[in-house]
């Protein structure tokens, strides 16, 4: 806890879901799994927004790939959209991985990179370029003017709802009918 804000609540991890309102195109009917939320800065990775080409097709190694297993890269956010995160649904024995929630994993290592790229498919495994991040503050000013929706991290939602449904999905499962939001300015 930082200094500033000793009862900042435990925000992160998160799933938050894009108000009807959000017209950013890069995070339109988003869902993102909030990672971090602290006093410095807040950050997150969009779950639903495929790409349509594998890390193979994309990605260069040297020596170059021996394989394709298949897997996909999806669009994790728009700050550095080169840096790459994988996200599991198990932990990877022996890699660098830290636990967001449980039953959901996220690492960095090119090593096990390569290894997914080049094995057998991974069901459920997901490249993920780039991240949603906010600064000091910026995440805490959009929650208030009522940008986002909150809910729990829900595995299957991340991992078994198809990008094109998790939105509306993720939505329904806090009770609440997607056609019913409205746009709000969070101010009454």
């Amino acid at each position: 806890m930082d200094d500033e804000t000793p009862q900042r609540p435990k925000l992160a991890p998160a799933l938050l879901l894009a108000m009807p309102q959000m017209t950013d195109p890069n995070f339109r009917r988003t869902v993102i799994l909030l990672c971090e939320y602290s006093g410095d800065g807040s950050w997150g990775l969009i779950l639903n927004r495929p790409t349509g080409k594998t890390a193979a097709s994309v990605v260069e190694f040297t020596p170059p790939l021996a394989g394709d297993s298949g897997l996909e890269i999806w669009a994790g956010g728009p700050v550095e959209s080169q840096r790459g995160a994988l996200l599991l649904p198990e932990e990877p024995l022996g890699e660098d991985a830290f636990e967001v929630s449980p039953g959901i994993f996220v690492s960095s290592s090119a090593d096990f990179l390569r290894r997914l790229i080049e094995g057998p498919p991974v069901e459920k495994a997901r490249l993920l370029m780039g991240y949603a991040g906010w600064g000091p503050q910026q995440l805490d000013r959009e929650l208030t003017e009522s940008s986002w929706l909150i809910s729990d991290v829900a595995p299957e939602i991340v991992f078994d709802t198809k990008p094109a449904e998790m939105w509306e999905a993720a939505i329904r499962r806090l009770g609440v009918n997607p056609a019913a939001l409205h746009a709000s300015t969070g101010i009454h």
